[in-house]
């Protein structure tokens, strides 16, 4: 399983997604943003998922990131 952080506009973005990964069995948790990132909400979406994440992809969502070997890799801005 592929491990991301899905950084969002708002909390309620956050929210959204969060709701959308537990309706589609997703690991997930809200946390966060690790300041490197972002400081726009300040909170995220961890999740693991080996799907394509552009089913996951809606307005509310600024940037994601594959966590891999402790670096983020910027996947979809």
């Amino acid at each position: 399983m592929k491990e991301y952080i899905a950084v969002l506009f708002t909390h309620s973005d956050a929210i959204k997604l969060s709701r959308e990964c537990k309706k589609k069995n997703i690991k997930h948790k809200l946390m966060p943003v690790p300041r490197k990132l972002s400081s726009n909400c300040g909170v995220c979406v961890n999740f693991h998922y080996e799907e394509d994440i552009q089913d996951l992809i809606f307005s509310g969502v600024e940037k994601i990131f594959h966590i891999e070997d402790g670096n983020y890799i910027l996947v979809y801005e």
